[in-house]
């Protein structure tokens, strides 16, 4: 895919044939797709930017800088889902992606850091559209962005970002190769980069005479594009423009009209590029034609068109008619190039001009890399060795199985799960008998090579380590000590004869490389350089008297190299020049010459001498560009090869622009500067894309070297994008393949588990690897694969890729296949399979080819496997053979692991006492280790034992035990494990010791990991719990905690589609404004709860939400009134509809409590009946006894003294007998006073008043209620004395009372009936306790 800049730019005419046609209609879309470029848009973006369109340049041209009305201010990036192959959408991963979408929408700090390494800012996320929104604020951002889209990159950051991690773990076949499609509106994108481009100043166009121009206008205005004048004067901290590299003459009228028509902006990176502070060529005259024409290298043989005498002995004499060999490449653009003439033999510098090329290269890679070491350069820098290899996929591959012990991890619960799934079968299914019988195959292979290497020799892969360095380095290099003979004649004449061979040699190699590191490998003994350059003056002398011209030649580069290091640049320049003039045109050390060239432009260059860069400059550039395997460093070699750069973007020539990226890439990358050299190794791959061989192997390295560098620069999702992108696009090697399974291990944001993101690189590593061959790097790639699903709990798919590393390994034998088989056992122990695992072990015993420490591993692994099955005993014995072992080994981990596993099955077995002292020892043991190693082990023991300690009422040691368990998860960094304590702690402090501050602080940690292992069911829920505690508090402040946590769980719960927690915390919110006194937010809050829920058509929802609205308002202490509409209008009726008789029944008795106490027991009654009938029959005795207490209390309110007794009887009727609680006694009390006040001042009956009166007395004898019994005693005097006129015992009960009054310190007791017919406040009839 092409720069989508530069998309936009095809010339309007027809295509250079139907494959150009195909992609010119491609290039052209509204949106830039997965697309490649092809040959026409590789042609149009060295050409530059594009018009406007119709209907848009003419308002764009007439607005001025800084009025950007007519310029979007954002970009819209369009994900689709799609099948790679078919193109087709996928309506699954759509909607897979915009659930992810619509998570991130409302929590977007993930998409703004993978979009901030895209170079975007983000501005909004629609997750209805899938759309996600973005703008820019400078050139170099839309730069890098428009960059990396045509890379592809935008496709795979956003992928790595919205796919589950279980989408990279299907096979190709399964899903068909799907993937996220990121369309971007390319016009939008072309005007957004000009926008910006006209508000940083000026910018580059393409002009119709197919010259570059600078300008500081929108085309369009009042004038075209004008050249700038050299000068300083530009923004400050951003290079300015200062040459107009092909300006023609403005007194030629036709030249003013190509001048003024519709230019073409370039392309960002040639923006980039074509910036730059000084340019020592003045083309201001050139006046030449230029052809719309794609400038091509030239290579092979080249043809006189006129004679010419050389001006110097470097340059070449020839005749018309005369064949020249061109060395190297003659580079479009440059004036010079190196030949040889046929006939005569001398090499020597050739005009351009004068010569007609008979050959020119099609392929970009004939060009591009001009000899075998510059064509190997990617793959020496990224190269992975064999020992690399190793390391990583043991470590891949899960080398901890095979030799610590496992610890038995499973809960109580999953304990009891377990146990019924692993039970021994009569028979075993066929496809564990087939596993079986390739184990014991396998073993049989095993035999004869028991005793082999645990490891191949070799997988085939490089034997050198990513620092490798080139060949000719292993050669002796040359050397100068200053305790050599420099005052000896003699000697020093033999030290210049070797520095006078008039050809290179690979010993001169560091003599031109001259970095500080070879300055003291090179020059040995010298105290500085002072002394060295003073033994080299006297050296060169020597040379010179001598004509030893090479030699001198030689010398004056290290003194001129010296001279530059101490920024004495005339001097230097005077010896390079020196240099140049002893050669006499002798190209026989062609290194020497390019260095001598490049180091004296370089001066020139730093100097600004016009007239001296317009003669050397060009010499050099050509030697850099057009000659294979330069050495030389210089730093001023960048500026030289960027200058050559802009060059080949003014003469459009692509291949000259990938020869001149390519040589910078270099450099900067063997300065070890890997971050200069990325823009050029982005553009290199671009142009590749457009031009180079889809067969090429350099493009796969040249990513990973990519992917490098962004890793380095902590850009992570640009890193796995690039890896990706060369996974896909180009069939890499083993060793890139394994490479790239390094870099996406170091990239992904998976810290608690191997990403899944490896999956593709290990299937395509192990894809070429049939079955017979290859077995040796087959094994650990399967295991690999193996382990990878098993992290991600896919079992099954473990078990089939563990059995294929089993039979790879066979034919190797030895170890490593025991360690498979202990891997494969203990992925069937964790697939339920225990009986498979334990026949599994049996079987590598029973071969007798496993070691002393792999028994060990065995006899724990089997005594899990027993424990599963139930047979306590034999698992017992199982665990003191492996704790054995690991005793004679003195592995302190393994005996920790075995304890705590002996522990678990004691406590399985229900003998705690034994269990808690095998963990203490487990724990002792684990303490005197790193808890980097085995942290997350320890941390299960602790867990355990704190689980035990609550268990037996030990809250303080359990309490210890939980924190220390989240102390060492902390301090190991294991996201599960810290997971796993924090919860046990938030359970502890909220049931088993509860403590409110506690439990919150506990629970926000829990919140915070859960947000960083992106579980958004659990951190919603986790918000929920945390409100209801904050509510729990009861002040106004934690009021708005909770009113805070609550909006933030909604959010959670909106974005994951889950109305009916989305109804609940609207109606929380609600509660909350409630208590807050927000009165006119809380119907607002129950409203939107009310159409979430209706949303649903879930009737039970709205029936639970109508009533926990009520709720809401009945708990309360104002506007009470309002959950009577709730309860009867609303949630009533549903109860009715949907036959729930008990949520009917419930909320008939909210009403008649609620009508009661709002005055209104007439509207009470008819809903006391019917939750009296509900409770008959439900057959509630309880709610019966309820109903009919609350129907007589209506009653009584209305007067209805007959009813009232009766329903109170029928209420005691159901109480139970005998009693057992003094609440019900009280019960009694309270129901026989009021029943003797309707009966004494209701019915004016004192003869039955006085009955019910006694009969509360006796109940409250009976509760021994000092208070009751001096009221029922006065009561009972008062009715005696006044009523049924009984002198006797009114004075009996009227003592009775005094008594009490004394003990009570109630002064005195009044006798006299009360006609209010009111009741004490301590007998108002209330809800039954």
């Amino acid at each position: 895919m092409e720069d989508p800049a530069s998309m936009r730019m095809v010339p309007t005419g027809p295509s250079g044939g139907s494959g150009g046609d195909k992609v010119q209609r491609v290039a052209v879309r509204s949106s830039v797709g997965w697309e490649g470029a092809g040959p026409q848009e590789a042609k149009a973006s060295g050409r530059g930017g594009a018009a406007l369109p119709p209907g848009t340049s003419q308002q764009a041209s007439g607005t001025p800088p800084g009025q950007m009305g007519a310029y979007p201010t954002d970009l819209t990036l369009q994900l689709l889902a799609v099948r790679r192959e078919s193109r087709l959408p996928d309506p699954e991963l759509q909607q897979a992606l915009r659930h992810r979408l619509r998570l991130l929408e409302n929590d977007s700090w993930e998409v703004a850091r993978a979009l901030g390494e895209l170079s975007a800012r983000l501005l909004s996320i629609h997750s209805d559209q899938d759309r996600i929104v973005v703008t820019f604020k400078t050139f170099e951002e839309i730069w890098k962005f428009s960059t990396y889209h045509a890379l592809g990159f935008t496709h795979h950051c956003l992928e790595n970002l919205l796919v589950d991690q279980a989408f990279w773990l299907l096979s190709p076949d399964e899903d068909e190769e799907t993937a996220i499609q990121v369309h971007v509106d390319e016009e939008a994108l072309r005007l957004t980069h000009e926008s910006l481009l006209i508000q940083e100043g000026p910018f580059f166009v393409l002009c119709a005479d197919h010259h570059v121009r600078a300008t500081t206008v929108p085309w369009g205005a009042e004038r075209g594009p004008q050249p700038l004048r050299r000068a300083s004067g530009g923004p400050q901290g951003e290079a300015t423009p200062a040459v107009d590299f092909s300006a023609p003459h403005l007194s030629t009228s036709s030249k003013e009209l190509a001048a003024v028509a519709t230019p073409e902006t370039l392309i960002p990176f040639h923006q980039w590029a074509l910036r730059a502070p000084w340019d020592p060529f003045d083309d201001s005259t050139d006046d030449r034609p230029r052809t719309p024409d794609i400038q091509l290298m030239a290579v092979g043989l080249a043809s006189a068109v006129a004679d010419y005498q050389g001006s110097g002995p470097e340059e070449l004499t020839f005749q018309s008619g005369d064949l020249i060999e061109i060395l190297g490449a003659q580079v479009p653009g440059l004036p010079w190039f190196l030949g040889r003439h046929v006939a005569s033999g001398q090499v020597g510098f050739v005009q351009t001009s004068l010569v007609s090329e008979q050959g020119h290269a099609s392929e970009l890679e004939n060009v591009l890399f001009l000899n075998e070491e510059e064509r190997s350069f990617f793959s020496k820098e990224g190269c992975f060795s064999e020992e690399d290899a190793r390391q990583l996929l043991r470590r891949t591959s899960g080398a901890d199985i095979y030799t610590v012990y496992s610890l038995d991890r499973l809960e109580k619960a999953e304990i009891e799960l377990q146990e019924e799934k692993d039970v021994p079968l009569p028979g075993l299914h066929s496809e564990p008998r087939e596993t079986l019988q390739k184990v014991k195959n396998v073993l049989e292979q095993c035999k004869p090579c028991h005793g082999c290497p645990e490891e191949p020799v070799s997988w085939g892969l490089h034997a050198v380590s990513s620092g490798a360095s080139s060949p000719g380095a292993e050669e002796s290099s040359f050397c100068l000590d200053a305790e050599d003979g420099w005052a000896d004649p003699q000697a020093l004449h033999s030290l210049l004869l070797v520095l006078d061979a008039p050809e290179y040699k690979a010993c001169f190699r560091g003599l031109y490389d001259l970095s500080p590191p070879g300055l003291s490998t090179m020059f040995c003994g010298f105290a500085d350089e002072d002394e060295l350059a003073g033994r080299l003056a006297q050296a060169r002398g020597v040379a010179k008297r001598a004509s030893l011209p090479v030699a001198l030649a030689r010398l004056c580069f290290v003194l001129g190299r010296l001279c530059v290091r101490k920024l004495k640049l005339s001097q230097a320049r005077v010896y390079f020049e020196e240099g140049l003039g002893a050669l006499r045109g002798h190209f026989g050390d062609l290194f020497l010459v390019v260095a001598l060239y490049a180091h004296l432009a370089t001066v020139h260059l730093k100097q600004k001498n016009r007239e001296k860069c317009g003669q050397v400059v060009p010499k050099a550039l050509a030697l850099l560009l057009g000659t294979p395997g330069q050495v030389c460093s210089t730093e001023g070699e960048a500026e030289l090869l960027r200058l050559a750069l802009r060059r080949a973007i003014s003469g459009q020539s692509l291949q000259a622009e990938a020869r001149a990226c390519f040589l910078l890439a270099k450099h900067h990358v063997r300065l070890k500067q890997p971050e200069e050299a990325l823009p050029f190794l982005e553009r290199l791959l671009l142009l590749h894309r457009a031009l180079g061989s889809p067969h090429a192997l350099w493009p796969a390295d040249c990513y990973l070297l990519l992917a490098h560098v962004y890793s380095r620069k902590c850009l992570p999702h640009l890193a796995l994008s690039c890896i990706r992108v060369s996974l896909l696009r180009h069939r890499g090697s083993l060793a890139n393949l394994l490479r790239s399974v390094d870099l996406v291990l170091r990239n992904a944001p998976q810290p608690h588990r191997p990403p899944s993101q490896v999956a593709p690189y290990l299937r395509q590593a192990l894809a070429p690897l049939a079955p017979g061959t290859g077995q040796a790097l087959r094994g650990p790639l399967c295991a690999s694969l193996a382990q990878l699903h098993r992290h991600h709990g896919q079992h099954g798919m473990a078990i089939s890729f563990m059995m294929q590393a089993v039979e790879a390994s066979a034919e190797t034998g030895g170890r490593l296949v025991v360690d498979y088989l202990v891997a494969l056992a203990w992925l069937h122990v964790l697939h339920g399979q225990s009986p498979v695992a334990l026949d599994i072990l049996e079987s590598v015993l029973d071969a007798a080819v496993a070691s002393v420490d792999q028994e060990g591993v065995i006899a724990n692994m089997m005594a899990i496997a027993l424990k599963r099955t139930g047979r306590t005993r034999q698992a017992a014995e199982g665990f003191y053979r492996a704790l054995r072992v690991a005793r004679d080994l003195g592995q302190l981990q393994n005996q920790a692991v075995v304890r705590a596993n002996f522990g678990a099955l004691c406590l399985q077995a229900g003998a705690s006492g034994l269990a808690q002292h095998y963990l203490l020892e487990a724990v002792k043991l684990f303490s005197r280790l790193p808890s980097r190693e085995c942290g997350r082990d320890f941390t299960q023991v602790l867990l355990q034992l704190g689980h035990l300690y609550t268990r037996r009422a030990l809250t303080q040691q359990a309490k210890c035990y939980y924190q220390w368990a989240f102390l060492v998860a902390v301090e190991a960094d294991h996201l599960e494990s810290q997971l796993h304590a924090v919860q046990q702690l938030c359970h502890f402090y909220s049931t088993v010791k509860p403590n409110e501050a506690q439990c919150v602080v506990y629970h926000e940690f829990q919140l915070s990991l859960a947000r960083r292992v992106a579980d958004k069911v659990l951190e919603g829920q986790l918000l929920e719990t945390i409100s209801q505690l904050y509510l729990s508090l009861g002040t106004e402040r934690a009021y708005r905690s909770a009113l805070d946590y609550t909006k933030r769980s909604l959010g959670v719960f909106i974005d994951l589609q889950r109305k009916e927690q989305e109804a609940y915390a609207w109606l929380r919110a609600g509660k909350i404004y409630y208590l807050l006194q927000q009165n006119e937010l809380v119907d607002m809050y129950i409203q939107v709860a009310q159409n979430a829920a209706l949303y649903t058509g879930d009737p039970n929802l709205g029936l639970g939400l109508f009533e926990a609205a009520g709720d809401i308002f009945f708990n309360g202490t104002w506007e009470r009134k309002k959950a009577v509409s709730f309860y009867r209008d609303r949630a009533l009726p549903l109860a009715v509809t949907t036959g729930n008789q008990e949520a009917e029944l419930r909320l008939c008795n909210k009403l008649v409590a609620l009508l009661e106490e709002l005055e209104t027991p007439q509207e009470g009654l008819e809903f006391g009946h019917m939750a009296l009938a509900l409770s008959i029959t439900l057959g509630d005795r309880l709610n019966e006894r309820v109903a009919y207490h609350r129907l007589a209390a209506l009653h009584h309110r209305l007067g209805h003294g007959e009813l009232a007794e009766h329903f109170y009887l029928k209420a005691l009727s159901l109480c139970n007998s005998p009693l057992e609680f003094d609440e019900e006694t009280l019960y009694y009390v309270k129901v026989y006073l009021v029943l003797g006040d309707i009966i004494f001042y209701d019915l004016k009956d004192p003869f039955d008043a006085a009955g019910y009166y006694q009969l509360a007395l006796a109940a409250a004898v009976d509760l021994g209620n000092k208070e009751a019994q001096m009221k029922i005693y006065t009561r009972l005097a008062t009715i005696y004395h006044n009523f049924l006129l009984d002198r006797e015992k009114s004075l009996f009960f009227y003592q009775k009372a005094r008594t009490f009054a004394s003990e009570l310190n109630i002064r005195r007791v009044n006798l006299a009936p009360q006609r209010c017919w009111g009741r004490a406040a301590w007998l108002v009839p209330g809800h039954p306790s």
